[in-house]
């Protein structure tokens, strides 16, 4: 029994978590609170009113009593009309007048107030505060209104005299006894609609958000062409699901970079190995010569050095996107790094009779830079420049200023890349003449290569080719370290 107690808690502490309900809450709480504030304001604005409008009545009477004992003393009639006479006319709201002399000795009062009213206590209550409205309580419970005030009696005999006026608010009393009652029902039955609304309010609301959750859940590595449609939903909404979609197609376009990497690292890796194993089954078939023993082990140890570049270059790239890859940063001199570069690779270009040069500058290029990176990228550069220019081309770098940044170029005037192949160079493993790369030794990870050292140093590679003319690769980078 303890134990469904505790789960059944469990699960009500559960869903008072989720957002519907707490919505539900927060709507319920304001319009409890609206409903509150309203039915107060009005209930404090009716007793106000009421107030009001009985002290209006007291003082008016007090006024008309002491207008005529003033003007008219010996109309007796006129008075004895007003004072005990008027109140038995009025079926609501009864009054009470009740004259007295200077020593208190009763002159006139209106029939039936000694049977309503305790007098003896009235002087007492009402004269404390001459012509305002106090409270009192009749002899038969009813609530009453009293107040007094002393009159000239004539114009000018120095005679006076008290008056003393009581009116029953106990129809007043009923009429807010009866707001209060519906007060409360109200406030009991907004205590039950406003969260059944709030509660239908909230779900309409978080629907879209429930059909996006809907939509991840179906999402999987093997499936990832499912989208959210955002017509329909709320302006902010909107903006989520776009926000989601264009997650998503990064996400696809990840994977599918991702299983094309995989694919052609196998290939790549699978193409070595064979020769290497096939060399080695060849070799152990039958018996052969030193010669031909010495021939096999060069063969698979050409294989090996391209295996063993292709593994390099690959953790290259892992280290380079590694969230913890750090620089070893320097101020180089980039015109002098380019010419390290020139002289490094100058037998290579001359062998193939081509020109290898780089542009005369006055004044140093200084950037901030880790050298040792930079210098690989160049020397990719140049590479391939060499190895897809033809005798008598010429490859030429240089470097120079611009503002907050530097850009160095590697120009060519080689065979060029087809137009629909530039915007997939920087892609790994992609070879624009595939069968001359198998040839060369190439494995299509040069030019990711330096693209990975710009975003490193926070700037970036970019490539112009026209077929047949040459190349051009341009690397921007800024002068001074990022933050």
């Amino acid at each position: 029994m303890s134990w469904n107690v505790s789960s059944s808690f469990t699960r009500l502490a559960t869903g008072w978590g989720t957002l519907a309900l707490r919505l539900t809450a927060v709507y319920a709480l304001a319009g409890l609170l609206m409903v509150l504030v309203s039915t107060a304001s009005l209930y404090f604005v009716l007793v106000t009113e009421l107030e009001r409008s009985t002290g209006l009545f007291l003082a008016d009477k007090l006024n008309v009593i002491r207008t005529m004992l003033r003007d008219r003393p010996d109309d007796l009639d006129a008075l004895r009309e007003e004072v005990e006479l008027e109140s038995a006319a009025r079926r609501y709201e009864q009054f009470y007048i009740r004259l007295l002399d200077e020593r208190n000795n009763p002159l006139m009062s209106t029939p039936g107030m000694m049977e309503q009213l305790d007098l003896q206590h009235f002087p007492s209550q009402a004269q404390t505060s001459p012509g305002r409205a106090l409270s009192m309580m009749g002899k038969n419970g009813r609530p009453f209104r009293v107040t007094s005030a002393v009159a000239q009696v004539g114009s000018g005999s120095g005679e006076t005299a008290t008056i003393q006026v009581a009116i029953d608010v106990s129809g007043k009393e009923e009429l807010l006894a009866r707001y209060r009652y519906w007060f409360g029902v109200i406030l009991l039955g907004s205590l039950v609609i406003f969260p059944l609304v709030g509660y239908h309010i909230a779900r309409q609301g978080i629907r879209p958000v429930e059909e996006i959750a809907n939509t991840a859940r179906q999402i999987s590595s093997s499936n990832l062409r499912e989208r959210i449609l955002p017509e329909g939903y709320p302006s902010e909404l909107e903006s989520l699901a776009g926000t989601f979609n264009q997650m998503l197609d990064r996400l696809e376009e990840s994977f599918e970079r991702i299983s094309r990497f995989s694919a052609d690292i196998a290939h790549d890796l699978r193409t070595p190995v064979n020769n290497i194993r096939g060399e080695a089954e060849v070799a152990l078939a039958r018996a052969r010569t030193v010669d031909e023993y010495r021939d096999v082990l060069g063969s698979c140890l050409e294989e090996a050095v391209r295996l063993s570049n292709l593994i390099s270059d690959l953790l290259f790239l892992a280290r380079a996107e590694s969230p913890l890859a750090h620089l070893h940063w320097a101020c180089v001199d980039v015109r002098e790094l380019l010419g390290s570069v020139r002289d490094y690779y100058e037998g290579a270009a001359a062998e193939g009779g081509i020109s290898l040069a780089t542009e005369d500058g006055q004044e140093p290029v200084i950037a901030e830079m880790d050298r040792t990176l930079v210098q690989r990228a160049v020397g990719n550069l140049v590479a391939n420049a060499v190895a897809h220019t033809p005798s008598g081309g010429s490859v030429v770098l240089g470097a120079e200023s611009e503002g907050d940044s530097i850009r160095i170029a590697v120009i060519d005037t080689g065979a060029g890349i087809p137009p629909e192949a530039l915007p997939r160079v920087f892609d790994r493993f992609f070879r624009v003449d595939k069968s001359r790369s198998q040839v060369s030794g190439g494995t299509g990870l040069g030019l990711p290569i330096v693209q990975s050292i710009m975003v490193l140093h926070g700037g970036n590679a970019e490539i112009a080719s026209q077929l047949g003319h040459g190349t051009r690769v341009t690397l921007r980078l800024p002068v001074s370290r990022p933050k």
